[in-house]
Parts: C-alpha cells; sequence; structure tokens
C-alpha cells in the first residue's frame, strides 16, 4: 500500500517537497499573487516623499527608482518571489521591480498623474504617456495590463524567448538563492528520488516449497 502510494504520487511529494523550501509559510505566496492582481497604489503612504520630488512623469520616475535601489526578494524577504506591502518597502527603501512599481504607481496617484500598470512574464513596470520604451519595458514584452482608473485589464502573447526567460529566472530567482536553501532543496529531492528508486525495486517471488521425492 504505502509503496503504490508513494509511486503514485511521487510528483506531488516533489512539487510539495520545493515549495516546503521556497516558501516555508506558503500563505505569503498566496499574499503575493493577490498583491499581483488587485495592485492597490496607496498615495497616503508616500505623501511624505511628495515634496522632494518632480512633477514630469519621467523625471519622478528616476528619482523614484532611485530613492528605491533594486534588491532581490531573496535579499530582502528570504523568498525567491515575493510582493511586499508599501509599508514593508519603505521600511527598507529598497525592492525590486514589483516594489518600485508600487512606490512609483503611489507617487503618481498622489500628484494625480494617469498610468497603468504593466507586466511581462519577467518584469513589472509602471506606463505613463510618454514612457520611453525600453527592451524590458514595451508593448510587445508585455502579457498583463491594468488601467486603475478603469479597472481594464488587458492581456496578450508576449514576444518573449525561451532564453530570455531562463536568463532572468538565472539572474534573479536562482543566482541570489542562499547557499543553504539550495543544499536543503538537493538533499530533499535526492532523498525523495532515492526512495523512489528503493520502492520501486521488484520484491523478489516468493519461492516455492517442494516436497521431497
Amino acid at each position: 500500500m504505502l509503496r503504490r502510494a508513494f509511486r503514485r504520487y511521487f510528483p506531488l511529494l516533489l512539487a510539495l517537497w520545493i515549495l516546503f523550501v521556497l516558501y516555508p509559510n506558503p500563505i505569503k505566496l498566496i499574499v503575493s499573487i493577490h498583491r499581483v492582481y488587485t495592485f492597490d497604489a496607496i498615495p497616503a503612504a508616500v505623501e511624505f516623499m511628495l515634496d522632494d520630488l518632480p512633477s514630469d512623469p519621467a523625471a519622478l520616475e528616476r528619482a523614484v527608482l532611485a530613492r528605491i535601489p533594486y534588491r532581490h526578494d531573496w535579499e530582502l524577504y528570504n523568498m525567491p518571489w515575493y510582493f511586499p506591502s508599501i509599508e514593508e518597502i519603505l521600511e527598507r527603501q529598497q525592492g525590486d521591480c514589483k516594489a518600485r512599481a508600487l512606490v512609483l504607481a503611489s507617487v503618481f496617484e498622489a500628484k494625480s498623474i494617469p498610468y497603468r500598470i504593466s507586466s511581462s512574464p519577467m518584469h513589472m513596470w509602471v506606463e505613463y504617456d510618454g514612457k520611453v520604451e525600453t527592451s524590458f519595458e514595451n508593448p510587445h514584452v508585455q502579457f498583463y495590463q491594468r488601467d486603475p482608473d478603469t479597472g481594464d485589464r488587458e492581456f496578450r502573447i508576449p514576444e518573449v524567448s525561451v532564453n530570455q526567460m531562463v536568463d532572468s529566472g538565472w539572474r534573479a530567482f536562482w543566482r541570489p538563492m542562499p547557499d543553504g536553501r539550495r543544499a536543503l532543496l538537493f538533499s530533499g529531492l535526492a532523498a525523495l528520488i532515492a526512495a523512489r528508486v528503493v520502492l520501486h525495486r521488484k520484491r523478489p517471488p516468493p519461492q516455492q516449497a517442494t516436497t521431497p521425492g
């Protein structure tokens, strides 16, 4: 019974181990997904910054990005991917593209500047009229956009190569992963695979008793 169940649910066990190593508290992942979908800018949280910031959208973006230096989620929150609250971002004064986009969107709302939230498989950014396109921020790589004024959501198939996604995942998720967490991931997977091999071995058929002739 145990042997059969282990073989049947082996892929699930691998997935659960990976999830456990990456997210010891899976609620953090659920919260992050919810925050990405809702993306609620909070103008009141950034009011203390407004007097020191310009009004031109492009200059405003440069100022906010300079104020919130880029750091990976692994480095700040000990998770590969996490969408922090704006309070967490402002407390650390650092963050990845999601964090910087949330602060910038909050500033834009506080200054009544129209904007849209755009996402690609590798990046999130704030779109506004007159924004200069880059290789990571343009309509071709975008797969999701939300207009906070109208609530409209737009999905499209992004023009992103597999190599780009693999390279981005390596730089953002794998390379900054702590060595201890990486060792835990591999050791657990190795143990599960070893158990799968052992349980997969067929038991020798029982020998039939022979009667003396």
